[in-house]
């Protein structure tokens, strides 16, 4: 049972709604069961952290969100769009229009640059390349990076790489940004310019975002904390 917190949604749109999640991995006496009946929404403008330790769950619920995974059994919608009626090329579609990702180890393409990486995704959305670039610079100057706009990831620091990831996964505008342990590979002072925009993003722009972490600094930077414990939700506390 998860202690859910008093969050006023009057008025919200939903954005993700998860219900009766269950997901289990092996067979047998190997089984693990990553989800265990999880109800969970995020709606529009909230800043969430899925919290927990390692086997607790969180990723396995940010990747059913992000429509990476499947649940064995239960119901998944992202901006009212149920993952369940769709293949697999509409899904990859809908992550590619509708959901940002940033990952812990940023997946950057090592042979492109900054803006060349930044407009992958919207070639892939067919963008005419003028376009592509115009939005590509625009975003890394919004983000300061407008100055590496042509280095290589090779020649960026750690915290400069998972900002041109950001970059890249906000250039299309999504209604979704996901994050999973965006502080893994960075240092503690990174970390901190990397929440910061995370929670400006939220404030200025009313950014959807929802993070997978164990890192307590990842943690108070979000408006609400869902605390996972054996594929759970065992609170959800907001403030």
């Amino acid at each position: 049972m998860s202690d859910e917190a008093d969050i006023d949604t009057s008025g919200a749109e939903r954005v993700v709604e998860c219900r009766g999640l269950q997901r289990a991995y092996g067979a047998g006496e190997a089984t693990v069961r990553a989800l265990d009946g999880v109800d969970f929404d995020v709606f529009s403008g909230q800043f969430v952290s899925l919290a927990g330790p390692s086997g607790s769950g969180k990723s396995t619920l940010l990747n059913m969100i992000g429509a990476l995974d499947m649940p064995d059994i239960g119901h998944v919608a992202i901006a009212g769009i149920a993952l369940g009626d769709l293949d697999r090329a509409q899904r990859a579609d809908l992550r590619l229009r509708r959901i940002g990702f940033v990952f812990q180890s940023y997946n950057l393409v090592p042979v492109l640059s900054a803006r060349e990486n930044v407009e992958f995704v919207m070639q892939l959305q067919g963008l005419p390349a003028a376009n592509r670039r115009e939005r590509a610079l625009a975003v890394l100057e919004e983000l300061g990076l407008g100055s590496l706009a042509e280095r290589r990831p090779g020649e960026m620091s750690g915290g400069q790489q998972q900002r041109v990831a950001v970059a890249r996964a906000l250039v299309t505008e999504p209604v979704l940004l996901l994050a999973d342990e965006p502080s893994a590979n960075l240092d503690s002072s990174t970390t901190t310019e990397l929440l910061e925009l995370f929670q400006r993003l939220n404030s200025e722009r009313g950014m959807t975002i929802v993070t997978a972490t164990h890192d307590p600094t990842v943690m108070r930077y979000a408006g609400r904390r869902v605390h996972m414990v054996d594929g759970r939700i065992e609170r959800d506390e907001s403030g």
